[in-house]
Formats: structure tokens, C-alpha cells, sequence
């Protein structure tokens, strides 16, 4: 042990014992990862860096470690303000006792955080089954509103670096858990999707979309505080590593969410992100989703190889295991599902979205299909927010027309970027339903058009019964369109007055596909 880490190893002794907090805490909880040892103490956490050095961080001097913690005072100040308090120095005094800020020289640096209610992480609450899918969309709401306010780095070649860093060592790092020529293959075939998307990267960084993240974003780092989910731990020990792809950074969490099976819960928070991004341009970027999923899938692996190194003797075996998993998923990500056109027709009232949104996790490339809603284009074309309800006038048949196509150009959007898509509206007028079919064509791909249909007493029922929808239908829209003249049906017409999930298993199986987990 240096020099370094051995004064380190009496703070953190200091640090264990309650007597030596203002005030004294009945007890001392004490975390370690690789990187870190947090201290839960009474109210408060106590951070502090370890005395290391990795080829992602240098933490291996006094100095560097102070300035770390200001760093990551800042950094999380921007999405948990009410989290990160100070930073304080650990002095020794003449006597050679630490002290809490003292007078003394200072003998190491410490983030004091407030604590928060560990039950209320989201890995934990992942982990006990307590996640629910419907937290996802103000999740979303949050990270893309974080992404919106975070700075922009035009540099094309800030698109590409951090990247090729991760991917520089991928082989090497992983030769002592998996066969060779495994790491090899993961990192050929990640150099070669890297090349084939550097230009689309590049001028999605003049597009805005490269900006200063969060750079860790998975469940460990949020927490649902005061009803809220609130983004904390953000990268604090180079910038460079979280001025990224606003997808690299949200694909940490999707990637996260995958590997525990829930991909219902990643399809919701994708959907709800690009709802909440108001820039269609953000939907090409989609073709990076793949390599970014499997970056972050094998950094985790590296994440868990480290882990193992401080793990006790009788854990570090599964840790090592883990990692193989994780770099099996990596590799599976770079081998996408094809993308795939399905149209969800039928009145209001008929199920369209809650069908959409129980379908969606399995098709295509995951986390799932891209959900097109018209109403949620309608919204869109007017300015106004989701749970703003329109006048009548915003459904005159010219409005709808340009609806439908906003609906068609998001689609193609999100199928050149390689993802499946499901176009859910009405559809009632055959040119609508024929356009999609010609879209799926042009693009040559499958095409599935389904027509969900419903007794009127049924769908009024529903329409009614809606709270906090972004549809504006009401019973006697139902009504009006009860007389509509739908014309030749060249969609699959689906009973839908059953239960959502028996109407999504009867999709599924008009369009061959079963029920799957995550790839």
C-alpha cells in the first residue's frame, strides 16, 4: 500500500466511527465501490474519492481528488441541487487527530451530500418489483428537460471521441473473462459500426445534439424524491467522457433496464422521450442505438471486472460472472432485429394506444417499436402541451391531413434510423391506411395494418372513462364517427372489446410474432 492510500485508509477508519460527526449518529453505514466510499451518517452522506488510478480516472493525488469533488458539486448541482450541500476538507491537527474542516493541513477532500430514502432508488425499486412502467414518462420528461437546458458542444469530433476511448482497449480488457476471440469479434464489430456512423455522428453534433450529460445515467443514480424522480452521481472526473450523444447518455438507462427485463418499462421511457424532444431530427439518430446500447452494456462488464478486483473472495466469482453477461448483451445489441411498418387503426375509443403501447416492447430492435400517435402530432403541430385539449376546429379535415402526414414523417424518420415503427390513428379514409402501406414499401420492409374494432356502447364506455389522456375524443366524437364510411377494409380487423392484453396477444399473432423478452 502507498503512501497515499495508507493515510487514506486512517481517514476512512476516522470516517466509520459516529463519535466523530456533529452530531453523533447511532450508527455509520459505509459503501465502497471502485471509485468511491460513501458514509451514510444521521442525515447526511459523506463521499470520498479513493486513492486510484484507472485508464478512465486519475484520483491518485490530493489535489486531483479535491478537484473531483468540486466538479461533481457542479455537475449534480444542475438535476439534484437539493442533494449536493459542500465540499469539505478532513484536517489533521497538531495533536494528529482528523478533524471535519478543521485548521489543520488537509489531509483529504469530501463531498457532504443529504441523505435520501434508499428504498426509493430506482434500482432498488427495479429490483423488488416496485418500478412501475407508468413512472417512466415523467422520467423521460425529466431527462429529456435536462437535456434541453445542458450545454452544446458543436465540435463534430466531441461526437466521435469519447467513443473510440471506450472502444480503444474493449479486446485487451475483457481477455481475462471471455475467449479471445470473443472480445475481438465485439470489439471488430463495434469499430466497424462506429466507422459506418462516424458522419451521421458528426453532423449530429452541428445538429446540437452533443451536449454536456450526465455521462452515468442508469436506475443506481436516480432516486424519487418528494414524488419526483431526480437524476444524481453524474461523471465528475472529466467532462470530456459526459459531453456526449444525448442518446448515448439516455441509452446507459435503457441498456440498464434491459439486462433486468424490463423492457416494457424501456420502450415506455424511449417513447416518452421522444414525445418529450421536440426536435424530429433527434429520430436519425436512432441508427446509433444499437452501438450505443452495446458500449454501455460493455463498459458496465468493465465496471463489474473492477468490482471484482475489491470484491470479498467468496463474491468475486459471480461479480466476474455478471460481467460475462453483460458483454453477452453487448454483443447481442449489435445484431438488431429488422424494422418493421404496423398501422393501428380504428375509432376512438377502440384501444389503438393502450394496444400500441402493450406491443410496442417487442417489435423490432430493442427496447421496441418507435409509437407515431396522431394525437400526440396534433398537439405538436399546434404548440401546445399534451394535456392541453383542442378546439374543434384543430380536427377540420385539412389540419388532419397534414396530421397524417407529420404521423408518415416521423415514421420514416425512425425507420432510417432502424427501428420499428407503430402508427397509431384513426386511419379511417383508405388513402391513409394506402400511404402507410406504400411507406413500408418504399422503405422494403413488412407491413402490418390493424383495424381494431369495438360495439359503440364499448368504445363510449372508454372514451369516457379517461383521465390525464392526450386524446381530446369524447363520446360524441364517437358518435360522429360511428357514421363515418371507412370503404374497402384493407387492414386486419381485430375484436377489440376484449382486454388489452388478449387484443395485443391477437395482434401479435396477425403479424407472427409472439410475446419476447429483450435482445
Amino acid at each position: 500500500m502507498g503512501e497515499a492510500e495508507s493515510l487514506q485508509a486512517k481517514v476512512l477508519d476516522f470516517m466509520a466511527r459516529p463519535r466523530n460527526y456533529e452530531p453523533a449518529p447511532a450508527t455509520v453505514e459505509r459503501i465502497e465501490t471502485h471509485a468511491s466510499v460513501v458514509f451514510l451518517a444521521g442525515p447526511f452522506a459523506y463521499k470520498v474519492k479513493r486513492a486510484v488510478k484507472y485508464p478512465f480516472l486519475d484520483f491518485s493525488t490530493l489535489e486531483r481528488r479535491r478537484e473531483a469533488c468540486r466538479n461533481e458539486l457542479r455537475v449534480n448541482r444542475r438535476t439534484a441541487a437539493q442533494l449536493y450541500l459542500e465540499v469539505l476538507p478532513i484536517t489533521i491537527e497538531e495533536s494528529g487527530n482528523f478533524r471535519f474542516g478543521g485548521e489543520g493541513r488537509a489531509t483529504e477532500w469530501v463531498l457532504k451530500m443529504r441523505r435520501f430514502d434508499q428504498a426509493k432508488l430506482f434500482d432498488r425499486m427495479a429490483s423488488e418489483g416496485r418500478l412501475e412502467v407508468g413512472a417512466m414518462p415523467r422520467l423521460a420528461d425529466v431527462i429529456a428537460a435536462f437535456h434541453d437546458s445542458a450545454d452544446r458542444v458543436l465540435a463534430p469530433d466531441q461526437a466521435v471521441r469519447p467513443l473510440v476511448e471506450v472502444l480503444r482497449d474493449n479486446a485487451d480488457a475483457f481477455a481475462g473473462i471471455v475467449a479471445p476471440e470473443a472480445g475481438e469479434e465485439l470489439a471488430r464489430l463495434s469499430r466497424d459500426r462506429l466507422a459506418a456512423l462516424s458522419a451521421r455522428l458528426k453532423a449530429r453534433a452541428y445538429g446540437g445534439f452533443v451536449r454536456h450529460c450526465h455521462g452515468d445515467l442508469h436506475l443506481r443514480n436516480i432516486v424519487e424524491i418528494d414524488g419526483a424522480p431526480v437524476l444524481f452521481d453524474a461523471i465528475e472526473f472529466d467532462d470530456r467522457l459526459a459531453t456526449i450523444d444525448v442518446f448515448y447518455d439516455l441509452a446507459f438507462l435503457l441498456m440498464d433496464l434491459g439486462k433486468r427485463g424490463l423492457s416494457r418499462h424501456a420502450n415506455a421511457l424511449l417513447n416518452a422521450y421522444l414525445d418529450a424532444e421536440a426536435s424530429t431530427g433527434n429520430l436519425i439518430g436512432l441508427a446509433a442505438l444499437p452501438l450505443f446500447l452495446s458500449m454501455r452494456a460493455a463498459i458496465k462488464a468493465k465496471v463489474e471486472m473492477l468490482r471484482a478486483r475489491v470484491a470479498p473472495e467468496d463474491q468475486a466469482a459471480s461479480v466476474r460472472e455478471e460481467a460475462r453477461a453483460y458483454l453477452s448483451l453487448a454483443r447481442d445489441f449489435l445484431d438488431p432485429a429488422a424494422p418493421r411498418l404496423i398501422a393501428i387503426g380504428g375509432l376512438s375509443g377502440s384501444g389503438k394506444s393502450a394496444v400500441a403501447r402493450a406491443i410496442a416492447p417487442v417489435i423490432g430492435a430493442f427496447p421496441g417499436a418507435v409509437h407515431v400517435r396522431s394525437d400526440v402530432e396534433r398537439k405538436r403541430l399546434f404548440g401546445v402541451a399534451l394535456s392541453d385539449r383542442l378546439p374543434a376546429s384543430a380536427y377540420a379535415p385539412e389540419i388532419s391531413h397534414r396530421v397524417y402526414a407529420m404521423c408518415r414523417k416521423r415514421a420514416a424518420m425512425a425507420l432510417e434510423g432502424g427501428q420499428a415503427v407503430i402508427v397509431d390513428a384513426v386511419h379511417a379514409k383508405q388513402e391513409e391506411r394506402d400511404a402507410l402501406a406504400a411507406l413500408a414499401a418504399e422503405h422494403g420492409i413488412p407491413f402490418s395494418g390493424l383495424w381494431l374494432e369495438a360495439p359503440g356502447r364499448v368504445m363510449r364506455d372508454r372514451v369516457a372513462a379517461r383521465t390525464g389522456d392526450v386524446s381530446d375524443a369524447t363520446p360524441e366524437v364517437v358518435d360522429a364517427q360511428l357514421g363515418y364510411d371507412i370503404g374497402a377494409q384493407s387492414f386486419t380487423v381485430i375484436d377489440a372489446s376484449k382486454p388489452v392484453d388478449h387484443v395485443a396477444a391477437a395482434c401479435l399473432e396477425r403479424i407472427g410474432l409472439k410475446s419476447r423478452a429483450h435482445r
